[in-house]
């Protein structure tokens, strides 16, 4: 059985932030994986206008090089903020973060598959810390 985080800390923890905000960042770090895969499939190569439909929000006609551009960038600039917090909350442990943050791994899921090389204790402060930082970081 898996460590369940509480989703509401004590107020007095350093880390503190409002229940409904934690769950508004994790699911936004949850969304890592798929922007991935979109940021690479939007290669701008050998690819149909209609291809490119199903990443791009806008429908509108235009230049499907450009689109292709800004939907690319769109997805970067997200994945460069989840990857940046992660190295802001601890540059040693930021793959281990990333991983739990972004595929929803518990801390014995990355002991048992990674040997992740901290106790649980020191994860899981880290663990809030990462979406205390993100949280000042998408304001």
């Amino acid at each position: 059985m898996g460590t369940t985080i509480r989703p509401e800390l004590s107020e007095k923890n350093p880390y503190w932030i409002e229940r409904h905000r934690y769950y508004e960042l994790k699911h936004f770090c949850l969304q890592y994986p798929i922007w991935k895969k979109a940021y690479a499939a939007l290669d701008g190569l050998s690819r149909r206008p209609s291809d490119m439909e199903v990443f791009s929000k806008n429908r509108v006609v235009g230049d499907p090089t450009a689109r292709c551009a800004e939907a690319r960038s769109h997805y970067l600039e997200r994945m460069k903020t989840v990857e940046q917090t992660a190295i802001a909350t601890d540059a040693e442990l930021s793959n281990y973060i990333l991983k739990g943050v972004t595929e929803g791994w518990s801390y014995d899921i990355l002991k048992a598959r990674l040997n992740i090389p901290c106790c649980k204790d020191v994860y899981y402060n880290l663990y809030r810390r990462f979406f205390w930082l993100l949280n000042k970081a998408r304001d």
